[in-house]
């Protein structure tokens, strides 16, 4: 790898790693064994993320891509991202003026077509009519992630309801009260696994007399969630063999990291 090399769009600012560097340092920065630069193997998984390339793709200018890997499976192995969620979700609702720790959330699904690699793992969805496999996001208010959890296809919503509740109260140190839903969550089944995680559901429905696209109330939020998410081309579909491995909260973390990083700049 070339000590100096020219940037691209998708590494991190300084301002960025000076808010990430803290969680991605598993051991000292200076042990012996460490070969490749912490920074240059974030910016390594953030290339692969951004652009959709294959592992074995990484470009010379960045570390070999089985030193990214392995580091980035070091880092989903100890937590570090859903960490670094969480405490960039609570950095940025006090910056815009909310408690640290949200009231109600939102919880939606999106499939993702199935590739070779993910074959064994997907199911058959129906609704959308396409194999794949199915990931279940639950966000606060202001779209940022509270809870993913990772499905085949074929797997009903509302058999989710309990284990997104449960994951969201667990984020949030069991501050939600209301989780808002589409009509693909009702019945009493749904409501009571959620109400055993002291949640109310709300089902946000369609007008009948409606015409055209029209924005959900509340609703609306996760989708523009989900349309962040697919900006990584990694995410356009299932490109993981296992399903821990899917890219889903980096990428967050990532949108999350760049808004707080304008955040300190404005504060400066």
């Amino acid at each position: 790898m070339n000590s100096i090399r020219k940037p691209y769009p998708s590494d991190v600012s300084d301002e960025e790693w000076s808010l990430v560097a803290r969680y991605l340092t598993l051991i000292n920065e200076a042990a012996p064994q460490r070969q490749y630069a912490l920074r240059e193997l974030f910016n390594g998984l953030r290339y692969v993320l951004r652009y959709g390339i294959a592992w074995r793709a990484m470009p010379n200018d960045l570390p070999p891509w089985f030193a990214v890997y392995q580091q980035s499976q070091r880092w989903l192995a100890a937590g570090v991202f859903e960490a670094l969620a969480q405490d960039l979700r609570a950095l940025l609702r006090v910056a815009s003026g909310r408690p640290a720790e949200p009231t109600a959330a939102i919880i939606d699904s999106r499939t993702l077509r199935s590739t070779p690699e993910s074959g064994p793992r997907a199911g058959y969805d129906g609704a959308k009519r396409k194999r794949g496999s199915k990931l279940h996001m639950a966000v606060d208010t202001l779209g940022h992630l509270l809870a993913l959890h990772v499905t085949p296809a074929n797997v009903d919503d509302r058999a989710e309801v309990g284990k997104l509740a449960d994951a969201v109260q667990e984020a949030t140190g069991e501050s939600i009260k209301l989780i808002y839903v589409d009509q693909g969550y009702t019945g009493k089944n749904a409501a009571e696994a959620a109400k055993a995680q002291g949640v109310e559901l709300c089902v946000v429905k369609l007008s009948e007399a409606k015409r055209g696209f029209v924005l959900l109330p509340k609703r609306w939020v996760v989708e523009r969630s989900f349309a962040w998410a697919t900006r990584c081309r990694r995410l356009v579909k299932d490109y993981e063999r296992y399903a821990q491995t899917f890219a889903d909260v980096v990428a967050f973390v990532c949108l999350m990291l760049k808004r707080a990083a304008e955040v300190m700049l404005k504060c400066a």
